[in-house]
């Protein structure tokens, strides 16, 4: 993520004091430059970079170190708590009800994001048991119902739209009625810029219509502190519930972007972290600031475990642990791993782990994983039930069918085979470590 350099420039900062013999004035001066240096390199305002780095220079020189801990620590915990307070210190999560209906409207300038992010939110809801669907209104970006309808497929989650229909209101309202027994209803409407004015007037009198339970404003990260311009410009057309900021994956502008939204009192409700329909989140300042500074965010890495957690039948995890386990077996396993995100977003969650391991280590392990998928793709069905079977001839032909060198199929063989060990060490356990949790057995 392109707010790594913040992060890491953070990180940086914070290490210096740990380093230094004595905690004194000169070492807490320089820790706020450091600071101040990140933040305004990352596109936050001027005035917000001041007002934050005055609050952590007076609290770590002047307010009363609290007992049991260390300058050190007491300077941490200010820089923790400052940056959290300054996004927004309490979480605002969206309120869904089950059971009824909740419509959420998406609005936007064009180029926002809105259409993925409105499978993104689909997705996450139905991920949480929610029966979910989606409604295209945008009746002016030629593709826009081609686009979420391939969206839309992908999740397996139903879609309303009437490309012919140029009255988006009456889309969203025949949508509604289609939809009358789901429990969350996304709308995509087209997209809009603050001076256009015919567009606005048509996005107040969609809202009107609809009576949405929440308007949410997409906003691009990479635009910066234009953030607040448009987080204002909408408010104002039509009172905003929650905005999702998307895209911070791919500028270093994302600090800008999240600290003018937080700036105006808008509630920054969720943010889009990559490309794949997962790679979105609830915003918590708290953890995502954790994560920024380097001490994790393990709630966060729980709830992705959770999420790429596979129903095991109980007599598979016997079989396991009796050392029947085959390649399909370990595939199974790199597919949750995948499934969870890029390696380095994954160890970012893990607190210590987050800036101390080289970014070629990462890219090496991650390049590994996904050979190893190939070649065990390129397995006959025997092959990956039996790996016995393997031979000189067996290696060279999977290693050609996978385009990987021969040596590269008997490391995964190997590494096969290490797990497979570590599988019946764990039978007095009667426990099995399964895609990161413990499964009890019967």
């Amino acid at each position: 993520m392109a707010l790594d350099r913040l992060g890491s420039s953070l990180y940086g900062a914070l290490r210096k004091v740990f380093r230094a013999p004595v905690v004194d004035e000169a070492v807490v001066k320089e820790l706020v430059r450091d600071i101040q240096r990140a933040l305004l390199q990352a596109d936050v305002n001027v005035q917000l970079v001041l007002g934050i780095s005055k609050q952590i220079e007076e609290r770590s020189l002047k307010a009363k170190i609290p007992p049991g801990i260390s300058r050190r620590e007491h300077v941490t915990k200010v820089v923790y708590e400052e940056l959290t307070r300054f996004l927004g210190e309490k979480p605002a999560p969206l309120k869904i009800e089950p059971g009824k209906r909740n419509v959420l409207m998406l609005v936007g300038i064009q180029g926002s994001g809105k259409t993925t992010v409105a499978a993104k939110l689909a997705r996450y809801f139905q991920k949480r048991g929610l029966k979910t669907a989606l409604v295209c209104t945008d009746t002016y970006r030629p593709g826009a119902y081609a686009q979420l309808q391939q969206l839309a497929q992908r999740i397996n989650v139903p879609l309303h739209g009437e490309p012919k229909n140029k009255n988006p209101t009456k889309i969203a309202l025949n949508g509604l009625k289609q939809f009358a027994e789901r429990e969350v209803v996304i709308i995509d409407t087209a997209g809009r810029h603050k001076e256009e004015k015919n567009l606005i007037k048509e996005m107040k009198t969609m809202e009107r219509s609809i009576k949405p339970n929440e308007v949410v404003l997409v906003i691009d990260g990479t635009i910066g502190q234009q953030a607040a311009i448009q987080a204002k410009a909408f408010n104002e057309a039509t009172p905003i519930g929650s905005i999702i900021v998307t895209k911070l994956d791919g500028s270093a502008r994302g600090g800008g972007a999240l600290s003018a939204v937080a700036a105006t009192g808008a509630p920054i409700k969720f943010i889009g972290t990559g490309e794949k329909i997962g790679d979105i989140e609830p915003f918590i300042p708290a953890r995502f600031v954790g994560r920024l500074l380097g001490m994790g965010d393990l709630q966060t890495l729980i709830d992705k475990v959770r999420e790429a957690e596979v129903t095991v039948p109980q007599k598979k995890m016997k079989a396991f642990l009796t050392g029947k386990f085959t390649l399909t077996d370990m595939y199974e396993q790199f597919e949750a791993m995948k499934s969870m995100g890029p390696f380095k977003r994954i160890l970012k969650m893990i607190p210590g782990m987050t800036y101390n391991i080289p970014d070629e280590m990462m890219d090496l392990a991650e390049d590994r994983l996904k050979k190893w998928r190939v070649i065990i793709q390129s397995m006959s069905p025997k092959e990956r039930d039996n790996p016995k079977t393997f031979t000189s001839s067996r290696i060279r032909r999977v290693a050609r069918g996978s385009g990987t060198a021969e040596k590269e199929v008997k490391e995964l063989l190997k590494q096969y085979t290490m797990m497979k060990k570590m599988m019946k060490t764990l039978r007095r356990k009667k426990t099995l470590p399964f895609f990161g949790k413990k499964l009890p057995m019967g």
